[in-house]
């Protein structure tokens, strides 16, 4: 199967001024369109282009992993955010963050610190762990929760290229910024159907 790049569910500059057009230009159109260009280079004709997304990310190893991994891990993030974001989590979301964190409030201060103190590059997220409670993890580089069973429910993107144009090297503002973006309707999808998550963040493909 091809792999393909998703498109935005929002314009250009819908996001502004938590990240412009511009970080968006080369975020999306040309850091991800290279792992997805890369990741299809790498599995044509071989027994792993039959696999979906996710069952890659699970199996594979080396460059195809890291690719087929920032592949999955972007398109992640990208549903994610959203122009204004939802103002807060509600229902089972709501309940089971209260449960496991206290409150929304110690969630995001988990999350932001989290997010902030990773070295290196890499993506913060809030998973639904193998034992079902919510937690906060960090994957260095490609790094990818579905590896240890856990199902992604938020990401941050920590990389360098995701916030360096707008925030240069103070990585604490862009995380700050994140939350009033949140697509907490997303996350609360990923939450009550874990199954689906592949198709809603792969969505329609660019154009090639």
């Amino acid at each position: 199967m091809k792999h393909h790049l998703p498109q935005l569910d929002f314009a250009s500059d819908a996001l502004q001024p938590f990240l412009s057009s511009e970080t968006l230009a080369f975020h999306h159109g040309k850091h991800h369109k290279a792992y997805v260009a890369k990741l299809n280079a790498a599995v044509e004709g071989k027994d792993l282009g039959q696999l979906s997304l996710t069952e890659l990310v699970k199996k594979a190893q080396g460059g195809v992993f890291n690719n087929a991994a920032q592949h999955y891990n972007h398109s992640f993030y990208w549903r994610c955010i959203e122009p204004g974001g939802a103002s807060s989590p509600e229902g089972a979301l709501k309940a089971a963050i209260d449960k496991d964190f206290g409150s929304l409030e110690k969630l995001r201060e988990s999350f932001s610190q989290a997010a902030a103190t990773h070295f290196g590059s890499g993506w913060c997220w809030l998973v639904k762990n193998a034992k079902g409670r919510l937690e906060v993890v960090t994957h260095a580089d490609a790094g990818c929760p579905v590896t240890e069973g856990a199902t992604p429910l938020l990401t941050c993107d920590v990389w360098e290229h995701a916030y360096y144009i707008d925030y240069r090297n103070v990585r604490p503002d862009y995380i700050k910024a994140f939350w009033k973006g949140v697509n907490w309707d997303f996350v609360a999808s990923c939450l009550a159907k874990p199954d689906g998550i592949e198709a809603t963040i792969l969505g329609t493909p660019t154009k090639d």
